[in-house]
C-alpha cells in the first residue's frame, strides 16, 4: 500500500510556475517537478477543496496550469472535524494562519502520512511542526510528516 501525500497549494504552485530567475526559487521548482514524475508511481496523491480554491487564483494562465496539474487526484472535503482542528491550532497558537491551519487539519483528519509543502514559514519549519503536533497530539489525532518535496525525495515506505 502507498503512503498518501497531501498536497499543500505551495507544491502545486512551484510544480507548474514558469522558470524562476531566483537561484533558490528556480532550484525548489527543479526538485518539485522532479519529484512529482517519482510520486505518482510511489504516493497516493491528494489535494482538498482549500488547494483547488487556492489553484484558481492569481493569472488565468497560471491558474490554468495549477488546475490541469491537479484534475486527476482526489478532493479532500472539509468537514467539521478539520474545521475544529483547524481553530485549535489557530487558538493555542501553533498557527498564524486560518487556511495554513486548515490544510494541516485536513491532511490530519483524512489520515495523510504525509504533508508536502514549500511554506517554511508557517508550516514546515521546527517551532512551527513541534507547536502543530503538541496540539495535533492533544486531540487524538496522529500528526502527518510535514515535510518539502526535497525531504521526501528518498523516502519508500
Amino acid at each position: 500500500m502507498a503512503s498518501s501525500v497531501y498536497l499543500e497549494t505551495s507544491v502545486i504552485s512551484y510544480y507548474t510556475a514558469r522558470p524562476s530567475r531566483d537561484i533558490v526559487t528556480a532550484a525548489r521548482q527543479t526538485l518539485t517537478q522532479e519529484w512529482w514524475e517519482d510520486a505518482r508511481q510511489r504516493f497516493d496523491l491528494y489535494v482538498s477543496v482549500l488547494v483547488v480554491e487556492e489553484a484558481k487564483a492569481g493569472g488565468a494562465e497560471a491558474a490554468q496550469r495549477r488546475l490541469a496539474a491537479i484534475s486527476r487526484l482526489p478532493i479532500l472535503e472539509i468537514n467539521d472535524a478539520a474545521e475544529e482542528l483547524g481553530k485549535r491550532l489557530m487558538g493555542e497558537g501553533a498557527i498564524p494562519s486560518a487556511e495554513d491551519a486548515l490544510h494541516i487539519s485536513l491532511a490530519t483528519v483524512h489520515g495523510m502520512d504525509f504533508l508536502l509543502t514549500w511554506n517554511f514559514r508557517h508550516i514546515n519549519n521546527v517551532e512551527m511542526k513541534a507547536r502543530i503536533r503538541t496540539v495535533i497530539d492533544a486531540v487524538g489525532f496522529e500528526c502527518p510528516v510535514i515535510c518539502s518535496p526535497e525531504e521526501l525525495g528518498g523516502v519508500e515506505l
